[in-house]
């Protein structure tokens, strides 16, 4: 459904992806030392659409004892997968690569109707790269002597890798690609509210003859995640989620010999100069906090203007936000899907309300929202100031903080002006003035007249309450090697 009935050559008809692609069973298992197994304790939870509130299925939650009969089988996998040579190794990555890309499809509608997000997404943006990631780390398997880490870079061991439910498939291959072909074995525990993607992968790992115990997959909620950290046959601990679960887990680890690397929360800034081609900037300021429904760690939840451009680029903003389409997330036509659960959205909406009741001027567009489900109508915030507590906090939803400037000075300020640094973007013509700022912001990645891109041969991470570390590209090696 478009966000305002207005007049035009035609409408859009609905284009709905077909859900026969993907078979969901009734319940799934632990997938542990190359087999599916029932929780120790026979304990199971429901995971649900969210654009519908259907049970999609009924999934084991492990204990202590499933995360200790995960970590042994990977313990025991390790001595074989770490002495195969790198290019053997490569094969195994290969494989899962092309059967990404052969299942894509369906890896696609099983995300969008697990995590919520339009089939767009899942089908353009994270089914490519998730396989792209495979590709790329193949690549490095038998040239880690290249890399820049010695002659002979040894692999650490276990890795625990506990993910969000943001991106579940793709957060999945950042953090397993990079541990398979240095040769460590892994332990993945994926979000409680999305874990069908991280088993279905499961059967991938086995149409690829993957020796078994080298991948383990442990679904459930905090506590197995938690007992998955402080295991003390983990050898690595790779998170990606909240600045608080971060911060926690960074406390849990203080003192022991594990490698910890950790990407958190983020409130980035979108910088619009004066000069800056303002169409373009436009939809990448739509892209960088509509993506996903705003529900991305380095989305560009906060937008600086330069003053004099400001009615012009709200203008344009408001019209352009006024054509997304929110409904249905397996229809082709969707821009905005879903908030992933009930809890999220609680948050979204506690967040939104506190912006207005704190004086910023709210503004969405008009929008009926579907019956069922969780959804959020996108939402632009003005007479904003750096003490309002939507300027402040990550809000991970479709929410849009405007503020403004009027010196590249004063925009840098404005834009380091947070605990987080994870990400930022910059619409300029000039190159030069994109270096000058760029080189000031303290900000993992830095996009000019650009924003979302992302490549398995660039490193991402952040600085600060961001986080530590870097996954992709060559630099993302070392959070798995012993150097």
């Amino acid at each position: 459904m478009t966000m305002e009935k207005r007049t035009s050559a035609f409408e859009y008809a609905p284009a709905p992806e077909s859900r026969a692609v993907v078979d969901i069973a009734p319940s799934y298992g632990l997938f542990i030392d190359g087999e599916f197994a029932e929780a120790a304790d026979g304990k199971v939870f429901k995971t649900v659409s969210p654009a519908t509130e259907e049970v999609l299925s009924e999934v084991a939650e492990a204990g202590e004892a499933d995360v200790d009969r995960a970590v042994r089988a990977a313990r025991k996998a390790f001595e074989t997968w770490s002495a195969l040579p790198g290019a053997e190794r490569a094969k195994y990555l290969f494989r899962i690569a092309r059967i990404l890309q052969e299942r894509g499809r369906e890896l696609a509608v099983l995300e969008t109707l697990d995590n919520g997000k339009p089939i767009r997404e899942t089908r353009d943006a994270d089914l490519p790269l998730v396989a792209a990631h495979f590709f790329y780390h193949a690549g490095w398997a038998d040239k880690l002597s290249h890399a820049g880490y010695g002659p002979d870079p040894r692999p650490l061991g276990v890795a625990g890798q506990v993910i969000p439910w943001n991106f579940p498939l793709l957060m999945l291959a950042w953090k397993v690609a990079p541990a398979l072909a240095t040769g460590n074995t892994v332990v993945l525990k994926p979000a409680e509210t999305t874990p069908l993607s991280a088993l279905f992968f499961a059967d991938v790992c086995r149409q690829a003859g993957l020796p078994k115990g080298v991948v383990n997959i442990v679904t459930g909620d905090g506590r197995a995640g938690a007992a998955l950290v402080a295991h003390p046959g983990v050898d690595k601990v790779a998170f990606t989620g909240s600045t608080a679960v971060g911060k926690q887990i960074a406390r849990t680890l203080a003192g022991t010999r594990k490698k910890l690397t950790l990407e958190l929360g983020g409130k980035g800034a979108n910088i619009v100069f004066d000069d800056a081609p303002l169409d373009q900037a436009v939809e990448g300021v739509v892209n960088g906090i509509f993506f996903n429904q705003g529900q991305v760690c380095c989305a560009g939840s906060r937008l600086l203007v330069q003053e004099s451009v400001h009615d012009e680029v709200l203008d344009a903003l408001k019209r352009r936000i006024s054509t997304l389409r929110l409904g249905d997330p397996l229809d082709k036509n969707t821009d905005i899907g879903a908030i992933n659960s009930a809890q999220q959205l609680a948050r979204i909406t506690a967040l939104a309300d506190r912006g207005e009741a704190e004086g910023a001027e709210r503004w969405s567009p008009a929008c009926q929202l579907p019956e069922n489900g969780y959804w959020f109508a996108p939402t632009l915030f003005t007479n904003v100031t750096q003490a309002h507590t939507i300027a402040r906090d990550e809000i991970f939803g479709p929410v849009l903080s405007v503020l403004t400037f009027r010196t590249p000075d004063e925009a840098v300020a404005k834009a380091n002006n947070t605990p987080y640094g994870l990400s930022a973007g910059i619409w300029t013509e000039k190159g030069s003035r994109i270096l000058a700022v760029a080189n000031r912001l303290r900000a993992g990645v830095v996009w000019s007249n650009t924003f979302n891109k992302f490549d398995p041969t660039s490193p991402f991470g952040g600085y600060k309450e961001s986080g530590h570390g870097r996954e992709g590209g060559r630099h993302g090696l070392e959070a798995y090697l012993d150097v």
